[in-house]
């Protein structure tokens, strides 16, 4: 079936959801755990049971993933099948935000540890089901592969942007406190989420009739033949995993490792964002010239030399550590620019392989599939990151901050890890329908 001609305004509003959960994620990623558990003294939780709560929390909610993706490959309404997921999760999704950074209790209490787990369980739940449906609209709305990677460069682009707007939390945090930055985000990101429904539209005839579906046993069977899927989100699982650890050192690399200030956060944000950005583009003409593959090969490789790096900074003369620290947050950003743009394009290539097999769009049980694992990765790592950092998570420490240079080494073991299982991905440049 030829595409229809690809639509730059479906593009810019779809990418705008992006924009609104990129700077929520960031905010998240970056200060939750800085907010529970500060490295000056008087956390607000135990830090063992803060690690233990943010894995349950994570599993509980993954549990959920695949029902909800399953829901909505079978939901029949006049929106279509995502769409109505995607209006109803987004309101919650902003006020339970908000919520997580209104503790009970001033000091450390256990029920300062009952009201994150409940309140962020429920903000992944409603997460779940937005991002799902969302993510699985994409091979809906681009067909031909060049439409799908210049659409994962503007989700990448709206993600970037995002990224820049959450990085000025730091200042806002210094000078207003962490609820009312939360409520300013608040308010900024709901109509990202509400404004694109003006613009998207789901394709006819894709839903699954009642007859004709999958149960879950056959689903899953399916996906067990699906050597790309496989080889994909095997290697997914472990830069998903980097992801987590990299971005919730950020604020202790920053303040510890480069002895900067809480506000300098932004400026490390900024340098990685503005490399991304400058990085994007040419990943997007390289995938489009070269194929999708080598491009994220190579930027899985990079990303494994870059990141054992964070271990010299300050060990090595010349600038200040944290210019040094700059360098390699901007190197770390160049790195992984494929990484951060690519995947969308491999999700829809995935699903267009699944078809072949099946004959049916069944791309929500296969967002949900890597939903969950991505929860269940994320929460590995959020648990296992306060961990790593009691090797030392402070200049104050015995120790110093070793355990916050120690992301650096075990992220790019990660990395490689990664690289070579992806060297095993079947879908190169030959295609879908050749493989």
């Amino acid at each position: 079936m030829a595409e229809r001609a690809p639509s730059l305004k479906v593009d810019v509003f779809y990418g705008l959801m992006t924009l609104g959960t990129a700077m929520l994620w960031v905010i998240l990623s970056g200060w939750l755990m800085y907010f529970y558990l500060p490295p000056e003294g008087a956390p607000l939780v135990a830090a063992p049971l803060y690690g233990a709560v943010m894995l349950a929390v994570r599993v509980v909610n993954a549990v959920l993933a695949l029902p909800v993706g399953r829901w909505s490959d079978h939901t029949r309404s006049r929106w279509g099948r995502r769409l109505p997921f995607m209006f109803w999760s987004g309101l919650p999704l902003v006020l339970f935000f908000v919520l997580l950074w209104t503790p009970p209790v001033r000091g450390e209490s256990v029920w300062n540890l009952v009201y994150l787990a409940v309140v962020l369980l429920v903000y992944n739940v409603a997460y779940t089901l937005h991002q799902i449906p969302y993510t699985a609209l994409l091979p809906e709305l681009a067909l031909a592969d060049e439409h799908r990677v210049r659409m994962s460069g503007w989700m990448s682009g709206f993600m970037l942007l995002g990224m820049i707007l959450g990085g000025l939390a730091g200042p806002l945090i210094e000078r207003m406190g962490y609820v009312a930055t939360a409520a300013i985000y608040a308010a900024a990101t709901l109509p990202l989420f509400y404004l694109p429904f003006l613009v998207l539209r789901e394709r006819p005839g894709r839903q699954i009739r009642a007859t004709e579906r999958l149960d879950f046993r056959e689903g899953l069977a399916v996906m067990r033949r699906n050597r790309p899927f496989l080889v994909m989100t095997a290697a997914g699982i472990l830069y998903w995993g980097v992801t987590t650890l990299v971005q919730g050192a950020v604020p202790y690399i920053v303040t510890e490792v480069c002895l900067a200030s809480t506000a300098d956060t932004m400026y490390f944000y900024l340098a990685a964002v503005l490399a991304s950005l400058a990085c994007y583009p040419l990943v997007t003409w390289a995938a489009t010239r070269w194929g999708k593959w080598p491009v994220f090969a190579g930027s899985l490789a990079a990303s494994a030399a870059v990141l054992p790096l964070l271990l010299v900074i300050g060990n090595l003369p010349g600038p200040a550590p944290r210019t040094q620290g700059l360098i390699w947050i901007t190197l770390q950003a160049v790195a992984m620019s494929a990484v951060m743009v690519l995947p969308p394009a491999f999700g829809a290539e995935i699903t267009d392989y699944d078809e072949q097999l099946t004959g049916q769009r069944r791309e929500g049980a296969y967002y949900a599939t890597w939903g969950l694992l991505d929860q269940v990765i994320s929460g590995v790592a959020a648990a296992g990151l306060p961990l790593l950092l009691r090797l030392g998570s402070s200049r104050y420490d015995p120790h110093g901050p070793l355990g916050v240079r120690m992301v650096g080494v075990v992220s790019g073991v990660l990395m490689l890890l990664s690289f070579l299982i992806f060297l095993r991905y079947p879908l190169r440049r030959e295609g879908v329908r050749d493989a």
